[in-house]
């Protein structure tokens, strides 16, 4: 075990994604399992998702609205045509990874829908 009841791990991860209200000092101890240039997202409305600066490990916190009232708008928008959302393409779960090196050299424009592998079929 890392410190904080964080568990060891055979290699660093790129992403931690915490759900849970932990005790702070467990949630900052992630950082310690993130590779360098990694990400926490924090979902915890209540304390900051830890960061790393000196190792490039960023800390994002996540909040979802959940506001149908708002969500009904967008559909409507989406279905008039007046809000168009630039799909660029959709890939396979497993080419993920390539995708993510794709997003980091800066050449992707627009939105990916990634799906599973069974859902092949779907365009």
């Amino acid at each position: 075990m890392y410190g904080h009841g964080v568990p060891e791990l055979s290699a660093l991860v790129d992403v931690v994604l915490n759900l849970a209200p932990v005790d702070p000092i467990q949630l900052a101890a992630l950082t310690s399992v993130v590779r360098d240039g990694g990400i926490v997202v924090n979902t915890t409305v209540w304390m900051p998702a830890p960061s790393d600066e000196e190792r490039g490990v960023r800390g994002v916190d996540l909040f979802v609205d959940s506001d149908a009232a708002q969500l009904a708008r967008l559909v409507t928008l989406v279905d008039s045509g007046a809000l168009h959302v630039d799909i660029a393409r959709r890939v396979p779960l497993a080419e993920l990874p390539a995708l993510h090196a794709e997003a980091a050299d800066g050449a992707l424009s627009g939105k990916v829908v990634v799906f599973p592998s069974a859902a092949a079929s779907l365009s």
